[in-house]
């Protein structure tokens, strides 16, 4: 009798979970639908532009290209080379469309317009950590924050970090002491360390001794999430925030986070309450030499914690969290690699290497003493050297932005809210502005022969309304280390360029380092 009552229950509980069921396969199916019917449409605007085959419903091109991130950049970078002459392609991500330009006036287009500033899908994975700063806000926000951002990367500011960059290039030296006239050594990582060092000084005003102490928890983190970031970026199925959660690398990379937001929460913390000390007590508690020193080591974060918007607001406190670790984000990789790729050329160019050398003995003779803001404008071959090996290797080989309405590319229509990708890694290489564009020239930077290039054929730091804020203070950087290695050392480096396995993720490096034997000059 009882399992007879109960039949009734339980016919019913089977009814509504087959029509929950149906409900959901209803949902998903009017989902699939739109989402199909919305790339057909976007695939039927961008028809007339040259493509990738195969291209499939959902997919795109996504079963065209390589998984592993070395094998996936020499693909792309091989396509690219065989549709030289097209004037821009349309690649799909999965559903997503984007058009890929690498000629001068394609890209011009974009990057000269006010309007074309908002950042692409892939951007928002940076949001968890940095927020919505100035590398990847937008809009008005984007607009008063470099208005607000752009006094703190001025001149003489910019000289007060060059006393940080000098201290730390000499560590960086004496750490590379123990390798003159040994084997060859992969120099990528001490770099690496030496600009984490000046970035995090020159940012929080906090010396964190990364050379000295390369297992600190803070190094370590920086470098596992930006690895957790270029990782979720190529993985679709991480994109959802819940799902990825569920695995692994979703906890590795909550761990990670609360450990780079702990640590930039408290160096905030202590220079406001250092802050608010000195205002209430005057500048008289501190000693004349003190006050020197505090002078030379303003931090970028000092200048945060002062700024003010045009109607004389100051940033709250995440605001100012967003641009210091923005900050460190941008501001270390990025010259690790452009410091790297100039000396592994240096090293296969034995004459380039010697013009240099030559040009630092004329302005530094035998001293030792520390790289002034003089002596930058007068190390002109070495600029040319930097110079060239960003057109070579550029330390983003590839950024996009969504188009915020309908243009016109060569006479193609693109749509409103497609991406489009920039590659400036194949636009560097366009033999109609620099001949035979794989050999190593550092004279195509010449007054002279630059005069007349196309504004736009050369972007190492973007270019037009949203280039890159801290160019000069990258410049400085990569001039004061490597005149400081230079001066001291010769190198010269056996490994060949098609050894050098490049991934070209946010950042372009070499899979394998880069290999270098020193000699100490006399």
């Amino acid at each position: 009798m009882v399992l007879w009552a109960m039949a009734p229950e339980g016919a019913r509980l089977f009814s509504w979970v087959l029509a929950l069921f149906a409900l959901l396969a209803t949902l998903l199916a009017v989902l699939l639908a739109r989402l199909l019917l919305d790339q057909y449409w976007k695939y039927m605007e961008l028809k007339s532009i040259p493509g990738f085959s195969p291209w499939y419903p959902l997919l795109g091109n996504a079963l065209l290209f390589e998984r592993d991130g070395e094998a996936f950049f020499r693909q792309m970078m091989n396509y690219f080379e065989d549709f030289r002459n097209v004037p821009l392609l349309q690649l799909w991500v999965g559903p997503l469309p984007y058009v890929i330009l690498y000629h001068p006036d394609t890209i011009e287009v974009v990057l000269s317009s006010s309007k074309h500033i908002t950042k692409s899908r892939p951007y928002e994975f940076l949001h968890p950590w940095l927020g919505k700063g100035l590398l990847t806000s937008t809009g008005g926000k984007w607009r008063s924050r470099r208005k607000m951002l752009t006094p703190t990367f001025h001149f003489t500011i910019l000289e007060d970090f060059l006393e940080v960059m000098n201290e730390q290039a000499n560590i960086l030296v004496q750490k590379l002491e123990k390798h003159v006239d040994k084997e060859p050594f992969n120099c990528f990582f001490y770099i690496t360390l030496c600009a984490l060092d000046v970035i995090c000084e020159t940012a929080m005003g906090k010396n964190i001794g990364a050379q000295q102490n390369k297992d600190s928890e803070y190094v370590q983190a920086v470098y596992r999430m930006t690895d957790l970031i270029y990782k979720r970026q190529r993985s679709p199925w991480f994109w959802s925030d819940l799902l990825y959660l569920m695995f692994r690398q979703g906890r590795e990379h909550h761990r990670t986070l609360k450990i780079l937001h702990n640590f930039t929460d408290n160096v905030i913390e202590e220079k406001a309450r250092e802050l608010k000390n000195q205002e209430k007590h005057g500048s008289d508690v501190v000693s004349n030499g003190e006050q020197r020193r505090r002078k030379v080591r303003r931090a970028f974060l000092d200048m945060l914690l002062n700024a003010t918007d045009d109607d004389g607001n100051k940033m709250n406190y995440l605001d100012i969290r967003e641009e210091v670790d923005t900050f460190m984000f941008e501001g270390h990789d990025t010259t690790t690699a452009a410091m790297n790729w100039c000396i592994y050329l240096l090293a296969r160019h034995p004459e380039a290497q010697r013009k240099v050398h030559h040009e630092l003995d004329e302005i530094f003779g035998n001293s030792d003493r520390h790289v002034t803001m003089d002596d930058m404008k007068q190390l002109r071959y070495l600029d040319c050297v930097i110079k060239e090996a960003l057109r070579l290797f550029p330390s983003v080989p590839l950024f996009a932005r969504k188009l915020s309405e309908e243009c016109y590319i060569r006479g193609f229509r693109v749509p409103k809210g497609v991406d489009a990708l920039i590659l400036p890694f194949a636009l560097h290489r366009d033999p109609d502005v620099f001949p035979e564009p794989e050999e190593f020239r550092p004279e195509r930077f010449f007054p002279e022969n630059a005069a007349g290039r196309h504004p736009y054929a050369y972007v190492p730091f973007s270019a037009g309304p949203r280039n890159c804020i801290g160019q000069r203070f990258a410049q400085m950087e990569e001039k004061t280390i490597l005149a400081t290695i230079l001066r001291r050392f010769s190198v010269e480096s056996a490994q060949r360029r098609d050894q050098l396995d490049l991934v070209g993720e946010l950042i372009l490096r070499p899979d394998k380092g880069i290999w270098i034997q020193l000699k100490k000059r006399k």
